[in-house]
């Protein structure tokens, strides 16, 4: 018998086939969320579902069929058949859960911004139009913006035994976090757009085929590796942090994020600067199909994302009254593309020399979670119980998370 895994992301989808008998990871997939057409992030997807209920339909539908197809491509992946699957498990923020399930979201885009329901949710596949399983498991929300994935992504790592007080930070589009002091889970998301997935740059895009993955800036001689080889047609999350943390140590990109004139800069790296239409851009491929350019405007979209989250993290610590030199732990997930390396997040901004030290990576948390859940024997009361602990720290609108954030936009010196 088998379970499906689900982290319905804003930008990314993800699924995993496991054997409950072994706990064995039979197969594993992925996809682009296909509600991006109705906006990059959940407030745009929050506001058109509001306005316009036929939107807000559309949506439904199109997420459950992706999850739909995405469950039939691991039954053919690993050659099992639909009556073997017991149950299908999902995570995801509250937007995506209550889109998935047809909810209003009016609650969520209102205040106190809470979601339908805060505890999980076990339904009949039927009632998502599913055949591959009989039942499907929807994560609790605890919070209008702190869901499903966040609580999935906790209970996932709870088997590395984590010493607290322990930092949790998923990365994405929400960038959701949470603080554990040994008693309490305060969590929050702040709103960072998809730039840390690709999302809203010019040059970004999801970690598919023909995304720059990572690269290597040494003695001005740029490097890159593209997922599945041959030319880039973009460059994802992770290897945007990368090329901004090495600009910024080249010193191509200043303080305040402008990215220095090919006259300023007296390396090689000069020929790489130039103007396009009327923006300066740094360019990383270019041949007569195109060119993939970093831009000034890419340059501060990843400016906001990191202010938003640093100050987060900021608002946590204070709220939780502990000093990040006090962290044990530092738990760092999200859809990148690739891990990212704490030295590159100390560089532009999001993490301290602190935090750099107690920093560790898990690849794909929220989905580890569901996976972890789905084989746990005791996992609905686990879960529930986890939930409970969580106390929202709601950001938007506060003075304290309004001047962390306008104090992390520049760069460190």
């Amino acid at each position: 018998m088998y379970a499906i895994a689900f982290d319905l992301g804003t930008t990314t989808l993800a699924a995993s086939l496991v054997e409950l008998s072994s706990g064995r990871l039979c197969a594993m997939h992925g996809s682009l969320n296909p509600q991006r057409s109705f906006g990059a992030d959940v407030v745009a997807r929050l506001d058109a579902a509001v306005h316009d209920p036929s939107a807000a339909s559309a949506m439904t539908g199109l997420v459950r069929a992706e999850l739909g197809r995405l469950a039939q491509s691991l039954l053919q992946q690993a050659g099992v058949g639909e009556k073997t699957v017991r149950l299908a498990a999902v995570a995801g923020n509250p937007a995506m859960q209550h889109l998935l399930l047809g909810w209003p979201v009016e609650t969520l885009v209102r205040p106190p911004f809470r979601p339908r329901q805060t505890t999980g949710l076990t339904i009949a596949a039927a009632e998502l139009d599913w055949a591959f399983c009989e039942q499907v498991y929807l994560f609790p929300q605890p919070g209008g913006f702190v869901g499903g994935d966040t609580v999935a992504f906790l209970f996932g790592c709870q088997q590395q035994a984590p010493s607290s007080p322990a930092l949790y930070l998923d990365m994405g589009t929400n960038g959701e976090m949470a603080l554990d002091d040994g008693q309490t889970l305060w969590a929050t998301s702040a709103a960072a757009g998809p730039a840390f997935e690709g999302g809203n740059l010019s040059c970004g895009m999801a970690a598919l085929r023909g995304a720059i993955s990572d690269l290597s800036l040494d003695d001005d001689r740029l490097q890159t590796s593209v997922l599945g080889g041959g030319r880039p047609l973009g460059i994802c999350g992770s290897a945007v942090i990368r090329l901004v943390a090495a600009l910024r140590r080249k010193g191509i990109i200043d303080r305040s994020g402008r990215l220095l004139t090919p006259a300023e800069v007296s390396s090689n790296l000069a020929t790489r600067l130039m103007e396009r239409a009327g923006e300066l851009v740094f360019v990383l491929h270019r041949d007569a199909q195109g060119q993939v350019a970093l831009t000034q405007g890419d340059i501060r979209q990843l400016q906001l994302a990191k202010g938003a989250v640093r100050a987060g993290l900021d608002v946590l610590l204070e709220r939780a009254r502990i000093h990040c030199d006090a962290l044990q732990d530092l738990i760092l997930t999200g859809s990148f593309g690739a891990v990212l390396e704490p030295q590159d997040l100390k560089t532009v901004g999001i993490f301290s020399e602190e935090m750099v030290e107690k920093c560790r990576f898990v690849s794909e948390g929220a989905l580890a979670g569901v996976e972890r859940f789905v084989l746990h024997p005791e996992g609905v009361p686990a879960v529930e119980s986890l939930a409970a602990r969580c106390r929202v720290v709601p950001l938007s609108g506060t003075p304290l998370f309004e001047q962390k954030f306008l104090e992390q936009i520049d760069f460190p010196a």
